[in-house]
C-alpha cells in the first residue's frame, strides 16, 4: 500500500512504498540524498547502497518513481522522517533536462512571466507556485460554503448567448450553425431573473471579456464568482459582502499562513463591516492629497484605487473599501436610482488592496422603469428576442434584489501578493496568449 509524504512520521520504523516524482538530487559526502514529490510534500530518501543509485543515472528531474525502505525519525527531514535501506523502481523515467528548475522560488517579475507562462506545465510542479491554486480552490470552498450557509442556490448558466444584451462590443462572436453566438460578459440577466425562482442564487463559472488590454489587471477569459438576492436592500447587500471577504481571508490564512508567508503574504486588515466611502469624497481627498486633481470623473483612476486602499488602511482600519454614491448618468440600464437622489445609482465598488474586486449594485425591479432605462440608456428594443425574457421574468413579479460579480483571480492574487492578475491563472489568456 502506498504511503503519502504527510503520513510518513506516523510510521516511524515500519518499512513503506512511496511513490511520486524525483524532485531533487544531493550528493553530500558520499552520501545520495533524493527528494520525492507527491500530492501531501516532499519525502527525503537516503540511497547508500551504489546498485540502487546506478538506477537513476541519467535520470532527471520529473522521473517517476517507486520506492521502497525503513521509515527513519529525523526532525532535520521534510516531516520529520526519511527513508533508509531503499529499493527503486524507475516507473517513467525522464532524461531531457527540464525547461525550468522547480526545486527553488521561480521568477516572477515582469519580464520573465512569458517564460513561466510557456513552461506553466512543468513550473507548477514548484511547490511554491502550487500554493497559489491551492489558495484559490480555498477561495472558491470558502465562497460556496459562505454562499450555501446564506441559504443561496447554486446555478450554471448559459455562456453561448445569441445577442451581446449587456451592451458593448468588447464581446466574442462566433459562427454557431449560421448564425452569430457571442460568449457571456456575465450571468446577470439569468442569475436575476432565478431570484424570481429561488430568491437567493450563485454562480462560478468563466466569463469573457474582448478587452484589447495588455495591462496587469485584465484577462479575456476569468472566473466569476456571482451572487443575486431579493428582498433586500442595498445595506443587506453591503452587509452580506462584508462578511463574505473577512470569511474568505480568515479561511485561506487559517489553512495556509505557513505557505503564504513564502510569498510574504500577509492577512488582510479587514473591519467586521467593511467602511464605505462616497465616489466624490474619494475623488476630493486623493485629489488634495496627490494634486491630481478627479474631481468630478466618473470612475476611479486605477492610482485613485491604490491610494484610496492606503487611505482606508491607515484610517478606516480596513485593507477593503466600498466606493458608494456613483453617477446615475453612467450606470447600467439594470442598475436601481437611488429614491432620494435619482442623480445617484445604488452600486458600490469594493476596492481591496488597490484594486476592484467586485461592483455590486441594486437592480431595477419595476418593470414600467426597467423598460425605460432599457430604451433611454441602452437603446434597447423591449420587443428583441434578447430581453424578452429577462423583461418577463420582471413583467409577473420580481421584488427588490441586487448582486455582485467577484472576480476569483484578483481575489487570489491579492491574498497571495502577487503583481500581475495573470500570475493567478492556471493558463492565462490575454489579448497575445491562446497557448497553452
Amino acid at each position: 500500500m502506498r504511503t503519502l509524504a504527510k503520513e510518513l512520521a506516523s510510521k516511524i520504523d515500519k518499512k513503506v512504498e512511496i511513490k511520486g516524482w524525483l524532485h531533487k538530487k544531493r550528493l553530500l559526502g558520499g552520501l545520495n540524498f533524493l527528494t520525492i514529490r507527491d500530492r501531501s510534500g516532499l519525502i527525503q530518501v537516503l540511497a547508500e547502497d551504489k546498485t540502487e543509485i546506478e538506477k537513476l543515472r541519467g535520470m532527471q528531474i520529473g522521473t517517476v518513481l517507486t520506492i521502497a525502505g525503513k521509515v527513519i525519525k529525523d526532525d532535520r527531514a521534510p516531516n520529520g522522517a526519511e527513508l533508509h535501506d531503499v529499493k527503486i523502481t524507475v516507473e517513467v523515467p525522464v532524461t531531457e533536462e527540464p525547461p525550468i528548475e522547480i526545486d527553488k522560488p521561480l521568477d516572477h517579475k515582469s519580464d520573465n512571466l512569458d517564460t513561466l507562462f510557456d513552461h506553466r506545465v512543468v513550473g507548477l510542479r514548484n511547490l511554491q507556485e502550487q500554493t497559489i491554486f491551492k489558495v484559490q480552490a480555498e477561495v472558491l470552498k470558502s465562497f460556496r460554503t459562505y454562499m450555501n450557509e446564506h441559504e443561496f442556490i447554486e446555478i450554471n448558466t448559459p455562456k453561448l448567448l445569441a445577442e451581446p444584451t449587456e451592451g458593448g462590443t468588447e464581446v466574442f462572436k462566433m459562427d454557431y450553425f449560421g448564425k452569430v453566438a457571442t460568449l457571456a460578459q456575465s450571468p446577470q440577466f439569468y442569475k436575476q431573473m432565478m431570484t424570481g425562482v429561488f430568491e437567493r442564487v450563485f454562480e462560478i463559472n468563466p466569463v469573457y471579456r474582448a478587452e484589447p488590454s495588455a495591462t496587469s489587471r485584465h484577462m479575456t477569459e476569468y472566473i466569476s464568482m456571482d451572487g443575486e438576492m431579493n428582498f433586500i436592500t442595498f445595506d443587506d447587500l453591503l452587509h452580506l459582502i462584508s462578511g463574505l471577504i473577512n470569511r474568505i481571508s480568515d479561511d485561506v490564512f487559517a489553512k495556509y499562513a505557513g505557505e503564504l508567508a513564502k510569498w510574504n503574504g500577509t492577512k488582510p486588515k479587514l473591519t467586521a463591516e467593511i467602511p464605505r466611502l462616497r465616489l466624490a469624497e474619494v475623488h476630493e481627498k486623493y485629489s488634495k492629497a496627490t494634486g491630481e486633481n478627479s474631481i468630478g470623473e466618473d470612475d476611479l483612476r486605477p492610482d485613485e484605487e491604490r491610494w484610496v486602499s492606503d487611505f482606508a488602511k491607515k484610517n478606516l482600519g480596513s485593507e477593503a473599501v466600498f466606493v458608494t454614491d456613483w453617477a446615475a448618468s453612467s450606470m447600467k440600464f439594470y442598475h436601481r436610482k437611488k429614491a432620494d437622489n435619482p442623480e445617484v445609482a445604488e452600486r458600490a465598488d469594493l476596492i481591496f488592496r488597490g484594486i476592484e474586486i467586485t461592483t455590486i449594485s441594486m437592480r431595477e425591479h419595476r418593470y414600467d422603469i426597467l423598460v425605460e432605462q432599457l430604451k433611454a440608456i441602452a437603446h434597447g428594443d423591449p420587443d428583441h428576442a434578447g430581453f424578452k425574457a429577462y423583461l418577463t421574468a420582471f413583467k409577473f413579479g420580481m421584488p427588490p434584489h441586487g448582486g455582485f460579480g467577484m472576480g476569483l483571480e484578483r481575489v487570489t492574487e491579492k491574498l497571495v501578493g502577487l503583481k500581475n492578475v495573470k500570475e493567478a491563472s492556471l493558463f492565462p489568456r490575454d489579448l497575445n496568449r491562446l497557448a497553452p
